[in-house]
């Protein structure tokens, strides 16, 4: 700090300049000029005697934290608010599980930990009967395939059917709250990786959500959402001033929810390697058989605005290509307000397809039913299979579908609008 006092007084710097002074503050002391957002749960916990006499059911995990990094839980515990039962989604109450692995009930310290991962996914009849209001304070991360939601989701439907209130306390949608991308979802594909018709990137906080699954979904719930304070649908989760938990093992950054957005349906055909087994979790797309310099010259000759391809080569510590040396493309967000991930995912796919036919044809065959099924539920649809086997160009076909009725849920959305 000497050495830099020292180089601003051998540019003559007025340090007697209240305005001078200002800016040195700014300089040193970087965030006190940062934006800064209050959580949900900040301001929950200011409240009055906040659910007094109330027997609680908390909703959290390791995410489960307010600006200044304490623990929802103890929060609560600090204001006598009496926790009963704790309940936990997808990857468990500390979020050490793999995706998609079974989570077993656990105990802190007298109060029961129930995993709606596991045996359940809905809480039970025994596990809400000494609950007077259910707290759901877990973040999310903007993209309909990530279960959090359908777990809350779960969690009212279930506390409507016994009365109980629900309390969702607001946090940040990481990738912002204007990005509005990708498929909406069919039907027949309702499933736990996507529970609701909305489109695959909806732009909406996780109590927007509860609002709109409580009107649209006719649940019928008891609902209570606690918005945030200095939160605007334009930031993303750096522009917040929060720290990032991750959410699960493979979202370790706060910017890695736009890559999940980008890479994880290619992920489910099994074709490339995207990161998952690397450093780099959704941020890269490689395999062996892949030149880089040429994959990453179509990708950039599509000038698709906001991102920019990288002829990237790594070797994958386990997973698929484990211990290969794998060539392709690191993706490069250049602009978080005019970046597409679906654009961009299905423009991938669709290079694929134009530069490797061959594997493309032979993968597509050689999937088994499961998984071209797992395939159509996390894009909503089987129309885009289809495209894939039979068609020679899908990814404009891809980008575009669904594009009407995209339009019509930015108008039905704008009802459940908190920001």
């Amino acid at each position: 700090m000497q050495k830099s006092f020292d180089q601003l007084q051998g540019h003559h710097l007025d340090l007697r300049s209240p305005m001078r002074i200002l800016l040195l503050i700014c300089w040193i002391f970087p965030c006190f000029a940062e934006l800064k957002v209050e959580l949900g749960v900040d301001l929950f916990v200011q409240k009055e005697a906040p659910l007094k006499g109330k027997r609680v059911g908390l909703v959290i995990n390791q995410t489960s934290l307010d600006s200044k990094l304490r623990p929802t839980y103890e929060l609560f515990k600090s204001q006598g608010i009496n926790v009963v039962a704790i309940f936990c989604p997808e990857h468990g109450v500390q979020g050490i599980a793999y995706a998609g692995e079974n989570v077993s009930d656990q105990q802190l310290e007298a109060v029961p930990v129930y995993s709606l991962h596991g045996t359940h996914r809905r809480p039970t009849a025994e596990m809400l009967k000494n609950i007077d209001t259910l707290v759901f304070d877990i973040q999310e991360i903007g993209c309909r395939s990530y279960t959090f939601a359908s777990t809350l989701f779960y969690v009212m439907e279930e506390a409507a059917k016994k009365n109980i209130e629900v309390v969702v306390l607001d946090r940040p949608n990481p990738m912002n709250g204007l990005l509005v991308d990708g498929p909406m979802l069919q039907e027949k594909f309702r499933s736990f990786v996507g529970y609701v018709n909305v489109p695959y990137c909806h732009g909406l906080t996780i109590g927007e959500l509860a609002l709109l699954f409580n009107r649209e979904y006719e649940i019928g719930c008891q609902l209570q959402v606690v918005p945030m304070r200095g939160w605007q649908r334009w930031m993303t989760f750096q522009e917040t001033g929060l720290s990032w938990i991750p959410t699960s093992p493979n979202i370790p950054e706060p910017d890695t929810p736009f890559f999940y957005a980008t890479t994880g349906i290619l992920g489910e055909l099994g074709l490339v390697n995207i990161g998952i087994g690397f450093t780099q979790p959704f941020k890269i797309v490689g395999a062996p058989w892949i030149e880089a310099s040429r994959f990453a010259e179509v990708l950039n000759s599509q000038k698709i605005p906001g991102v920019r391809f990288l002829p990237y080569y790594f070797r994958p510590f386990y997973g698929l290509h484990e211990g290969k040396e794998c060539q392709g493309v690191k993706i490069l967000i250049t602009n978080p307000r005019v970046y597409r991930p679906l654009t961009v995912q299905y423009l991938l796919i669709g290079v694929l397809k134009s530069l490797y036919p061959d594997k493309m044809e032979f993968h597509l065959a050689a999937m088994s039913k499961s998984k071209k099924a797992f395939f159509c539920q996390i894009n909503g649809n089987d129309e885009m299979l289809e495209w894939l086997s039979k068609e020679k160009y899908v990814a404009w076909k891809m980008v575009q579908y669904d594009e009407e009725a995209r339009q019509a849920f930015l108008k039905k959305r704008k009802e459940y609008l908190i920001y």
